[in-house]
């Protein structure tokens, strides 16, 4: 039976190890948190102003848990704004009443209500994150979740001798909503963030930032585990540590076949594990993080940094800055994905589904449209297959549950309405786009394929996008247009990447592979917050098996109203 276990932050990681002691191997634990949303005023860039946060920290509190487990969080909301909490990554096995998006398997929590998030976590260990699925309050409101294997389990890699996260985001000096609700009032996108954070902190190259800069401090020969998370809205980054290697041995919550580079490429919505030798002369390093941008596309293209720094060297010593990539290196982008590839082994397969029953393909694409309340008359949008998602207003899992009608379709087409030459030269006509909350139903068990394939409406662009309730295998990717006679020849179907959240390159493809097996209603969608909120997204309407063992859980009794 498992017992009922409350802890404070600050020992949070103490206590997992602590709890070894009384859970024999095997057993699972439960495990109580109280997220408390409120404002609290917090000052960075020589600006103070209030930011939503949970129990008051930015970032937020680290969720820490061992594979097996069961995670019970109350969230109660103090803001004035509606709440929801998105575990980004955990797979919510029949169980989306927990995945958190806001209209999509649940109404927000209202000001001054609560809901309590149950989540047992099933074959999965790893680092993950949760974060604000509303608006844009995911510039404050996130944190890390740290999944340990279960007792007995070491990694599938040399033991650290410490681990730390290192959460990377973005910090506006004007209130978030407020920014957005000025840049739809043009039709355009919203000012850009004025720094990156590392662990909330832009580090020393930003005015009033000498104490807002997070320190690792680290003993020569250890070896360090990061967990590294992208909790930024707008932006891939690259990450480096000057004089450093990084050994990158898992991606969202994945092992990895462990390979060496000297940075990272991690997009909005991913997390990468590292392993980080100190052997380096003792001294101060930077670790740093700016974007990767290969399009004509404006970004924060501003580097937050933070210290990696040896025991016993004094902070008068001034830290190295590393050489990160050029901010348009497409070549690394591409030659790092290719490095990519999932551990296979016996004790961490590699499932990829060999025969497919469903071939879907996707284009992203940007557009114009009418916009009578718009200074301009137009606002831009995006849509996938031509379709601008419209959210519904309510959950659509409850649409789905109790099967009422007229709040979605299940019409969204398998492919676009028309082919055209999508990478070639960029288009600037007929940018319309259809709207509508239009899903698509998958058979429980079926197989999928998707292809997502950028175009060049108004510019091509990379785009990051997230499934819902499941990892995929990424089993392909290529520059220009997907051919279908000749590409599929090329995919890896014996170790690809697994993963929750995929970069689409810019004026290219993906292919994606996964098992139906998780009944329910699961978003997808660009982890580009601006893209999401033009409506670049769509939701997938997975069938109940045949028993009830394979269809979705009733709803909590504490579901939040609409």
């Amino acid at each position: 039976m498992a017992r009922t276990i409350t802890f404070c932050w600050g020992s949070a990681l103490l206590f997992i190890y602590f709890v070894g002691f009384f859970l024999t191997p095997g057993e699972a634990a439960l495990k109580t948190y109280q997220f408390d949303v409120k404002v609290t005023n917090v000052s960075r860039l020589c600006h103070s102003k209030p930011i939503v946060t949970v129990n008051g920290m930015f970032p937020g509190p680290t969720v820490y848990a061992r594979e097996g487990d069961t995670l019970v969080v109350n969230v109660t909301n103090h803001a004035k704004y509606n709440m929801s909490i998105h575990w980004h990554g955990l797979k919510q096995y029949r169980n989306g009443w927990a995945d958190g998006p806001a209209y999509i398997t649940q109404c927000p929590i209202k000001t001054g209500h609560s809901y309590t998030y149950n989540i047992t976590i099933t074959g999965q260990r790893g680092t993950l994150w949760w974060h604000a699925h509303i608006f844009w309050l995911r510039a404050t409101v996130y944190g890390a979740i740290v999944i340990m294997p279960k007792q007995g389990e070491g990694f599938p890699f040399p033991q650290p001798y410490r681990e730390a996260n290192i959460v990377l985001g973005e910090w506006w000096n004007n209130d978030v909503e407020e920014v957005v609700k000025q840049g739809n009032k043009k039709g355009l996108p919203p000012n850009m963030s004025d720094a990156h954070t590392i662990n909330g902190k832009p580090g020393p190259l930003f005015p009033c930032s000498e104490k807002h800069t997070y320190a690792l401090e680290v003993e020569q020969g250890k070896t360090y585990l990061l967990r590294i998370i992208n909790a930024a809205l707008n932006d891939e980054l690259f990450f480096a540590i000057a004089g450093h290697n990084l050994t990158v041995v898992e991606i969202d919550a994945v092992y990895t076949k462990p390979f060496t580079t000297q940075a990272i490429l991690i997009a909005p919505g991913q997390t990468t594990n590292v392993l980080v030798p100190a052997t380096q002369a003792p001294g101060r390093y930077f670790m740093a993080a700016r974007p990767f941008m290969d399009a004509p596309v404006s970004v924060d293209n501003k580097t937050a940094t933070a210290i990696l720094q040896y025991k016993g060297i004094p902070n008068s010593v001034q830290p190295v800055l590393p050489q990160l990539p050029a901010p348009n290196n497409t070549a690394f982008a591409l030659n790092y994905d290719d490095n990519l590839r999932s551990l296979n082994t016996a004790q961490f397969p590699a499932n990829v589904p060999l025969k497919v029953d469903r071939h879907l393909f996707y284009t992203i694409g940007l557009g114009i449209n009418p916009c009578p309340t718009c200074l301009n008359g137009t606002q831009l949008t995006a849509s996938l297959n031509n379709i601008t998602f419209v959210m519904p207003k309510i959950g659509l899992l409850q649409a789905h549950f109790f099967n009422t009608k007229g709040v979605f379709t299940t019409d969204f087409p398998d492919r676009p309405p028309t082919s055209f030459n999508f990478t070639g030269a960029p288009l600037t006509a007929n940018l319309g786009t259809k709207q509508g909350t239009r899903l698509s139903k998958i058979a429980f068990n079926s197989t999928v394929e998707l292809v997502l394939q950028d175009t060049n409406l108004l510019t091509v662009e990379s785009h990051p996008f997230h499934l819902h309730g499941y990892n995929f295998f990424i089993v392909g990717s290529g520059i220009g247009n997907f051919d279908p006679k000749k590409d599929p020849a090329t995919f890896n179907l014996v170790d690809p990447p697994e993963r929750n959240t995929v970069g689409v390159p810019t004026g290219g493809w993906t292919a994606i592979r996964f098992r139906a097996d998780n009944p329910g209603v699961w978003f997808m969608h660009c982890h580009l917050e601006l893209h999401t909120s033009w409506g670049l997204k769509t939701a997938f309407v997975v069938e109940n098996g045949k028993d009830t063992d394979h269809s979705v859980m009733p709803p909590p009794k504490d579901l939040p109203p609409c």
